[in-house]
């Protein structure tokens, strides 16, 4: 019996955990793309070219750590939160299909940041005008967020 409640107690520390790191990461990743989209990018329109860009290389280094990281923890901890609610919504197709188009959604939301952040010469365009790709991450990031509190609410 007490295996079983220390090994209950356990799980529930992770569970904790991974819910925690989960939404932290969303927090810090639509945070700041929002800050992004919304202050640093028209900020640098008074800016001069050459400061600029060096600005730029600079926010991208630091974010691009950001971005990585924060995708491997969504990964990580969105599939365990998943298989840990799969018993509770056996059968309850509305709850899968709900997650399976959060989860789609979410890998649009990671490729784009992984453009806007990488080297790739293929996505150099973006990098040079991200407005708009941040605003298409920031909404679909948005409709996650409904998805998610949506399937919170609603429950078992």
């Amino acid at each position: 019996m007490f295996d079983s409640i220390g090994m209950a107690m356990n799980l529930f520390g992770l569970d904790v955990l991974s819910r925690v790191l989960h939404v932290g990461t969303a927090i810090t990743l639509v945070g700041g793309s929002l800050f992004m989209a919304f202050v640093l990018l028209p900020s640098l329109s008074s800016v001069e070219d050459e400061t600029r860009q060096a600005l730029v290389q600079a926010v991208r280094g630091r974010w691009k750590r950001f971005v990585h990281g924060g995708i491997a923890i969504f990964l990580i901890s969105g599939f365990y939160n998943y298989f840990r609610a799969m018993p509770k919504h056996e059968g309850d197709g509305l709850y899968h299909g709900m997650v399976g188009t959060k989860i789609l959604l979410a890998l649009v939301v990671f490729f784009f940041a992984s453009a806007l952040v990488g080297r790739s010469a293929v996505f150099e365009g973006w990098r040079q005008n991200p407005a708009p790709k941040l605003r298409v991450m920031i909404f679909l990031a948005v409709v996650i967020v409904i998805i998610s509190g949506f399937l919170k609410i609603r429950g078992a």
